[in-house]
């Protein structure tokens, strides 16, 4: 018999809370976590997960109400849109097209490896793409869309497959994206033009470090300035997603709510940098982003289901396993030098390695894990989201289209 508790928005907030303090003191204990700047969010997530999971097996379950986890989410998207000064879109604008290229590359690969395993081990290779990029690259939304096409076309079951393995790749995304981008900032020395530690505001005031460390200078008439911006984002991103979802094309149903949120960012500093009406303060900008994703991410990660991984058949890992060791080495030795092999070059690796095996939240993750250590990445926080969080998707709908084809 199983008994399910409900923990009411207010505990759960709390819970959240908690989360990012055990990751925090977890992290500073553990000289391998500390070292390879394993995001807190992932080490205090993961712990109340594998608590939760132990209560699963023993009856009992625990359903947390988190009604500010989206909120949270486009509220930090949104701020990546307005640190997007006219500026910072020319510095990283041509990177855009570069990265796009080189994921969309390895999403090429992914599908190869998938498709190839599963027909080694005589699986259906339709279940190697669901192990490939429409759960690694496209999530558990993706991932849950396709299983209904899936089944609706070929009678193949593949939901909770699919759901099993968009779950390895948001824990594997978030573990290996710092060890990865650490080894190459290592080896070659790399440092951040804007310096590495904190006081970035005072030498750089147009820079959003989203470094929890900074010491940002903020009043409460800016406080809240920037949060009735951010909000007029968030409400305006809501509704044009339910516009669009409502127009039935099906190119445009597929954009997610926060890419929205971003590109009304985009717009609204632009027009203000453009008309000289308002100046943005980047700390305020940059506190109200950090503690956004913190929170989103804690309540993301302590809401994951495990048990659906021991579900998981050996040829799944098998699979999983493999994706993980080639997008590694991938992201190490290739995403690394076509990217300008410098400074950026090492975050936007590590921030590949979030979403080339979770989704865009664990790259941004990956990457705010680094520049707290390292130093700011403006580029990087562009340069990613923009790409992890819409390009991608199209690219990947495009590539999963011609293997079905092919595969027949």
């Amino acid at each position: 018999m199983t008994t399910t508790y409900t923990i009411g928005s207010l505990e759960s907030f709390l819970i959240a809370i908690f989360v990012l303090f055990l990751g925090q003191f977890i992290n500073r204990r553990v000289p391998f976590l500390k070292k390879y700047k394993v995001p807190e969010p992932i080490i205090g997530g993961l712990i109340i997960a594998i608590v939760i999971t132990v209560l699963h097996f023993n009856g009992i379950n625990l359903d947390f109400t988190l009604p500010l986890e989206k909120i949270l989410m486009l509220m930090f998207f949104t701020t990546v849109g307005l640190s997007a000064s006219y500026s910072q879109l020319l510095k990283g604008g041509k990177k855009v097209f570069i990265f796009l290229g080189v994921a969309s590359v390895y999403i090429i690969i992914q599908n190869a490896i998938g498709v190839s395993l599963a027909s080694m081990m005589d699986l259906n290779p339709l279940m190697g793409l669901v192990a490939g990029s429409i759960t690694l690259s496209g999530g558990h939304g993706t991932g849950a869309a396709w299983a209904a096409t899936f089944d609706e076309l070929y009678g193949l079951k593949t939901l909770e497959f699919a759901m099993a393995s968009a779950t390895f790749g948001l824990i594997v995304g978030g573990l290996i994206g710092g060890p990865v981008a650490q080894r190459r900032i290592n080896k070659h020395n790399l440092i951040s033009e804007y310096g590495d530690g904190s006081q970035h505001h005072e030498k750089f005031p147009d820079v959003v470090t989203y470094n929890e460390t900074e010491e940002d200078k903020v009043t409460p008439r800016r406080v809240i300035e920037t949060m009735f911006m951010v909000l007029v984002c968030v409400v305006g991103a809501t509704y044009i997603k339910e516009y669009t979802s409502g127009l039935g094309i099906g190119w445009l149903k597929g954009i997610p709510d926060f890419v929205f949120a971003l590109f009304l960012g985009v717009i609204l500093t632009n027009i203000y940098e453009f008309t000289g009406a308002y100046k943005f303060n980047t700390d305020t900008v940059d506190i109200i982003g950090t503690v956004s994703l913190a929170l989103f991410l804690a309540m993301a990660l302590m809401s994951l289901k495990l048990w659906e991984i021991f579900d998981l058949a050996m040829p799944l890992l098998v699979i999983l396993g493999v994706q993980t060791c080639v997008l590694a080495v991938f992201a190490y030795n290739i995403t690394f030098r076509v990217m300008g092999s410098n400074y950026d070059a090492a975050i936007i690796t590590g921030g590949h390695c979030g979403f080339g095996m979770g989704a865009t939240p664990t790259a941004v993750m990956n990457m705010g894990s680094l520049v707290n250590h390292y130093g700011p990445s403006p580029q990087a926080f562009m340069v990613v989201p923009i790409v992890g969080a819409f390009f991608i998707d199209i690219v990947n709908l495009l590539v999963l289209q011609g293997y079905i084809a092919f595969i027949g």
